[in-house]
């Protein structure tokens, strides 16, 4: 694993740790602090489920399901050719929003949620930023896929 591999792995593992640290100490469940008015705030939930609370109370059949796409993120990123950094940092992206949601599921049983968009009249679920890692993999994975397609 490359330096800047490394790097992105720790330091996006770190910031959404640090960040959930951070809300609960500044937010009560369920409450709410007005970033920019009509799209953005800061509302602190406590998630059991995935997006929408779907399968909401299946703690054991998330931390089975991230542990797996974990082994097999972490043997795709090793067997990938070094060069290939699209496709690795898309994996290394996914690997930590996986991680970082399975770590809270671990250690609390619940995913903690705090940043909440009001999109043309449409409120997202709450998500974080181990959401946000997954969600950036996801698209680079797509990229990939789309320059190979065209290779």
């Amino acid at each position: 694993m490359k330096k800047r591999e490394l790097f992105v792995l720790v330091g996006v593992l770190a910031l959404d740790l640090l960040s959930k640290y951070w809300i609960e100490s500044i937010l009560d469940l369920y409450d709410s602090i007005t970033v920019i008015p009509g799209f953005f705030w800061l509302t602190y939930l406590r998630n059991t489920g995935a997006a929408w609370s779907i399968f909401e109370g299946q703690r054991w059949f998330f931390l089975v399901l991230a542990a797996a796409a974990m082994v097999g993120m972490a043997y795709f990123f090793f067997k990938t050719d070094k060069k290939n950094q699209i496709l690795r940092f898309a994996l290394i992206f996914m690997f930590v929003g996986t991680m970082g949601n399975f770590i809270d599921r671990l250690v609390l049983t619940y995913v903690r949620d705090f940043l909440s968009f009001n999109t043309f009249g449409y409120m997202f679920p709450v998500f974080n930023v181990a959401d946000i890692s997954l969600n950036v993999g996801a698209g680079l994975l797509i990229l990939d896929a789309w320059f190979e397609r065209k290779n």
